[in-house]
């Protein structure tokens, strides 16, 4: 198979999934294999909240049109451009996937197909439905894929190389387990934004998708903030008040009762406008509806302290104030080419 017959089946999928939108799904005749799965699809869309309680339709429906606008014949070019895959010598390649948010794990799950490699799928339980599904839409799009990709619930055996997520507790666990084959072991990662008083009220608006997208469970969430000295907080949370219905889904609302009074409780001082709090902390990881902050009086100072970190941090936004920084809004919007913990899984796979 060609990698041009394998982007072919790509394309069709995200053409597919443009066909989803919340409140304004439309059913395309020009689209193919419709009459077997776009009914299914809304169906297993309108149960994803019976899986996964952080699933809600509108997530789904976010992650799906992201996917949508990713897979393209022109996107698929410009990523696969400075590649050798036409002789391939297929692999079978172990997935162990994360389930923290909706198709976390699909640009691992492409990119093993694209690249000409066999998946070998391990979901979470988290994340059981969606991936499978759109599994099979590829195959029908391209059925000799059948042979190049397989589920399991069990433990993985008979793969070549693996590529597994998970968090800093069980990525030793897989380092230990996977130690013989070529890997890709992704642990815990957080996003932060760096401020510096001066952005406007759309960048901060902006901002704030990049905190509450996914309820703030992806990686690519901004956890931090850090500051200047002296920061004024006010604009940041009138601009955060955009997203206050979020308080309205019982789960996230559980999780700010708890957290808040867990800080409380511990004579932490935090500011809070009703639906999240921030925090004054050296860490990354902040627990869900909350954001740490750090103060800092040089960006060159915290240039460097975030260079050395950078193994705890997947994305930083700003306003251009730091090298390769991410425009605000956008951290949930990835480019195919934007890879996971800046490993090129492209080139992983090409040498294996």
């Amino acid at each position: 198979m060609t990698l041009a017959e394998r982007k072919s089946a790509f394309i069709a999928l995200g053409t597919f999934l443009g066909q989803f939108a919340p409140g304004n799904s439309h059913k395309k005749q020009d689209v193919p294999h419709n009459d077997l799965f776009f009914d299914e699809m809304l169906a297993l869309i309108a149960l994803s909240q019976s899986h996964n309680r952080w699933f809600t339709e509108e997530q789904v429906y976010f992650a799906l049109q992201q996917w949508s606008k990713a897979l393209t014949s022109q996107n698929l070019d410009i990523w696969l451009a400075a590649y050798d895959l036409n002789n391939i010598e297929p692999k079978t390649v172990g997935l162990v996937l994360a389930g923290n948010i909706s198709m976390v794990g699909f640009h691992d799950f492409l990119s093993v197909i694209i690249s000409g490699h066999k998946a070998l799928v391990k979901t979470s339980s988290n994340d059981q439905k969606l991936l499978p599904f759109l599994a099979k839409y590829i195959i029908a799009a391209e059925p000799r894929l059948r042979d190049y990709i397989t589920f399991t619930e069990g433990k993985l055996e008979g793969f070549d190389a693996v590529i597994a997520t998970g968090s800093n507790n069980t990525a030793r666990y897989f380092e230990y387990y996977f130690k013989d084959k070529p890997s890709i072991i992704r642990k815990n990662r957080n996003s932060i934004a760096v401020l510096n008083g001066k952005e406007t009220k759309e960048e901060l608006a902006a901002l704030g998708e990049d905190i509450f997208r996914y309820f703030g469970l992806g990686c690519r969430n901004v956890s931090k903030l850090f500051v200047p000295s002296g920061y004024d907080f006010k604009p940041f949370f009138e601009a955060m008040y955009g997203y206050r219905d979020i308080i309205q889904y019982e789960k996230y609302a559980n999780n700010y009762d708890y957290n808040k009074a867990v800080f409380l409780m511990s004579n932490f001082s935090i500011l809070d406008n009703g639906f999240m709090t921030i925090k004054e902390d050296t860490g990354y990881a902040s627990p869900i509806s909350s954001v740490f902050y750090e103060y800092y009086d040089s960006l060159e100072v915290l240039k460097q302290r975030l260079e050395a970190e950078h193994e705890q941090i997947q994305c930083i936004v700003s306003n251009s104030l730091m090298p390769g920084t991410v425009p605000f809004g956008k951290t949930q919007q990835p480019e195919l080419w934007d890879y996971a913990d800046n490993i090129d899984t492209i080139a992983f796979l090409a040498k294996i």
